[in-house]
């Protein structure tokens, strides 16, 4: 499926101001709030101090998949991804490039303009399987225009009992009817994935984007980064561990298939498996004082594919 291209608004469309403030700045994690020396987002007037304020403009995914970079170059660190339908929030444009937040997570980063177009009709669906298929026909045996990963929100009609149409692509609905399963059965789908830094998808994903992912699809709201998702549920006694609960270790994390199996992409094995607690604590036994940091309990959630 082809871009739309840019249709950022233009920057005098960006609104900022200019404030004098004085003092300290205080500490807020650059991850999730939109700020740097020369700008800031609006919402942070009061609490952060920078020579011009902008409030945002929110945009739309309009590729499968667009990465977020930590800096305006596609040679520099993805920090994570964002998907076909979710919204952007966009404070600044640099030479092609959008920083702004994720609407889904607040994550902070930069995109590529030419992944995002403006917001037009509300999404009707989402995509409920780990991949989709967009079709140039309404036929299984039509050829593919793109794949859509796993919470792609899509703007979709009724075409016939099998597909719907997407603009001028069609998606299955067998690619977005309510999940039937928990948490960790929407997970072993993800098995065999490669291990991606800062991808959220099947065709590559982190510890942390694996957990969102599937945390996302069944609606819970979730976190972008392991130790914010540690945060962010409610702790659990070690020996009370059950399927579904996550388990966190330093700067990794995954989610226990039942109290002795864990399921997680991880850099060792460079993929996504079941292996058991235990030897995964082995591995970094050696490495930190303190090899689990503690388990939490995410809620339960919804199961619709519809939004």
């Amino acid at each position: 499926m082809s871009s739309s291209g840019s249709l950022l608004a233009p920057k005098a469309a960006l609104a900022t101001r200019q404030v004098r403030l004085a003092g300290v700045t205080p500490a807020l994690d650059r991850r999730v709030n939109a700020f740097r020396s020369d700008l800031a987002d609006i919402a942070l007037a009061g609490r952060v101090i920078a020579p011009r304020y902008a409030a945002p403009v929110v945009m739309r995914c309009r590729r499968p998949v667009a990465p977020i970079y930590g800096a305006p170059d596609a040679g520099s660190v993805c920090i994570s991804e964002l998907l076909w339908g979710e919204d952007f929030d966009v404070f600044d444009r640099v030479a092609g490039w959008a920083w702004g937040q994720c609407v889904l997570d607040r994550y902070v980063g930069w995109v590529s303009e030419g992944a995002l177009g403006a917001r037009d009709a509300a999404p009707t669906h989402t995509v409920t399987a780990p991949q989709a298929l967009l079709f140039a026909a309404p036929s299984i045996k039509a050829p593919v225009s793109a794949t859509l990963p796993l919470g792609s929100a899509v703007t979709a009609t009724d075409h016939d009992d099998s597909f719907l149409g997407v603009g001028e692509a069609f998606l299955h609905r067998r690619h977005v009817q309510p999940l039937t399963g928990d948490t960790v059965d929407l997970g072993r789908a993800f098995i065999g994935t490669p291990y991606r830094w800062g991808g959220r998808t099947r065709d590559g994903l982190d510890c942390s984007g694996l957990i969102q992912a599937v945390l996302s699809a069944h609606g819970v709201a979730c976190p972008r980064d392991s130790d914010q998702q540690f945060a962010a549920f409610p702790t659990v006694a070690l020996e009370d561990r059950r399927r579904g609960d996550l388990v966190a270790f330093p700067g990794h994390i995954g989610v226990l298939v039942d109290a002795e199996h864990l399921l997680h992409a991880n850099a060792f094995h460079m993929t996504t498996l079941v292996e058991p607690l235990a030897v995964v604590t082995a591995k970094l036994e050696p490495l930190h004082e303190t090899p689990v940091l503690g388990v939490v309990r995410p809620p339960c959630g919804t199961m619709g594919a519809s939004l």
